[in-house]
């Protein structure tokens, strides 16, 4: 299993292109399924999770080309997408077992072909994260859906039929397959307390480029009106606003000075805010933004994290780590997942001092933090401790990086070109 080790303390400078966006590029994969035009998708991450979804539609029938590796995937990759009328309309156990976002085929295959039999979904050990809302607003459009051994049957014997649904609770991953599922049933559907994440606007915009009908693209309410047939159509990923944000701390917790490309400040407005309070420069630039260390130390800050607009929860461990080395005490509340503090004992590992209590870490910051071997938990803690490691003083060695190739494209490589020690070891 490959490792990563890092010599921290050198400052980066340079340049790193921000990929797409990983969690925009999956939605819009499985919305392939929803035409039998072929759907062409660029700006495409060079990742494992885009591999497993890949194989996944693969394995129903999608026929699948790259049409091209733009400069050796620095910036993104292409894919056509066609899905002919007749899919194998089951999504295995041992493909979606890899990968939670492989749900994300149920709403388009229940409605373009009328049924699906979907494995319940596996990916990060960080909490329960129930398909429940997918299923009881798929039955208010109509499907009848039942468990049967560890798999959703979902069939919709009059076809899909539009509804006003209220998600109890903000849902990314249910606003995505609702999205989909609702572009074709029949009639008006009106998703409200609708995810407002960037990805999700990305998919609306897709699916408006299909022949969709979308209204409240970027809101917490969201209308469709159901059309008889989508086509296909040409479509760039959105940025990765948290590979933006991790770079942006790379940036700040080594001293450096980063030129980020292929991104935007808006993406990040949340996470920017809370970096500038802790005395980080960012200034807007045409072709993404500049950050670096302002004058004098770090500064502790609070942060909760919110569904969007609010501060992403996909960024709480790397924001962890930075005020692990800010002057002061900082308190980080996790409002989204129940588990997603388990990289605070790696850091505590390396010197960092953070105390649990309940759905809160009090951070006390430390004049400098020494390398450690760690172990990645989850793919943003596998992050964290690259982070850290690049503020350390010493070897630190990461292990299990299998989470990290699901989320970062070559990031050893593009942290490298900016100045740090770093390498994968490969067994």
């Amino acid at each position: 299993m490959d490792s990563i080790r890092i010599r921290g303390g050198q400052p980066l400078t340079g340049s790193i292109h921000i990929s797409g966006a990983k969690n925009a590029a999956l939605p819009l994969m499985a919305a392939s399924l929803l035409t039998d035009g072929e759907l062409t998708l660029s700006n495409l991450p060079h990742l494992v999770d885009v591999s497993t979804m890949a194989h996944l539609l693969a394995e129903l029938g999608v026929d699948i080309s790259m049409n091209g590796d733009a400069g050796g995937g620095h910036t993104g990759r292409v894919f056509g997408l066609k899905a002919k009328d007749t899919l194998d309309t089951t999504a295995p156990y041992d493909l979606v077992r890899k990968m939670r976002a492989s749900v994300l085929v149920l709403g388009p295959l229940l409605a373009r072909f009328g049924h699906a039999r979907v494995s319940l979904p596996g990916g990060c050990a960080i909490g329960t994260r129930p398909v429940d809302f997918h299923l009881k607003a798929l039955a208010q459009l109509g499907a009848d859906i039942e468990l049967s051994e560890g798999y959703v049957e979902a069939s919709t014997p009059k076809g899909l039929t539009g509804a006003h649904i209220v998600f109890p609770m903000v849902t990314v991953g249910g606003t995505e397959n609702l999205l989909m599922a609702a572009t074709l049933a029949e009639g008006e559907t009106v998703l409200a307390n609708a995810a407002r994440e960037p990805e999700v606007a990305d998919l609306a915009n897709c699916l408006v480029a299909m022949g969709a009908e979308i209204e409240g693209i970027g809101s917490d309410t969201l209308k469709i009106q159901g059309v008889q047939k989508l086509h296909g159509a040409d479509y760039a990923v959105v940025p990765d606003r948290i590979e933006t944000g991790s770079y942006a701390v790379a940036a700040a917790i080594t001293g450096g000075d980063l030129h980020l490309t292929g991104t935007r400040l808006e993406l990040i407005d949340a996470v920017a805010e809370i970096l500038v309070q802790a005395g980080v420069e960012i200034s807007e630039m045409d072709d993404g933004m500049r950050v670096s260390r302002a004058n004098g130390p770090l500064q502790g800050a609070d942060v909760m994290t919110e569904p969007y607009p609010g501060f992403p929860t996909d960024m709480q461990a790397q924001m962890m780590v930075l005020m692990a080395v800010a002057d002061g005490a900082s308190m980080i509340t996790e409002t989204i997942f129940e588990n997603r503090f388990m990289h605070v004992p790696e850091l505590c590992r390396m010197g960092a001092n953070i105390n649990v209590h309940g759905a809160s870490a009090i951070i006390r910051g430390v004049e400098r933090l020494s390398g450690a071997p760690v172990m990645a938990t989850d793919l943003r803690a596998s992050i964290s401790l690259i982070l850290a490691g690049l503020a350390a003083e010493g070897e630190t060695i990461l292990n299990r990086v299998y989470h990290l190739d699901r989320g970062y494209e070559r990031v050893e490589d593009k942290l490298a070109a900016c100045g740090a020690d770093i390498e994968r070891i490969r067994e």
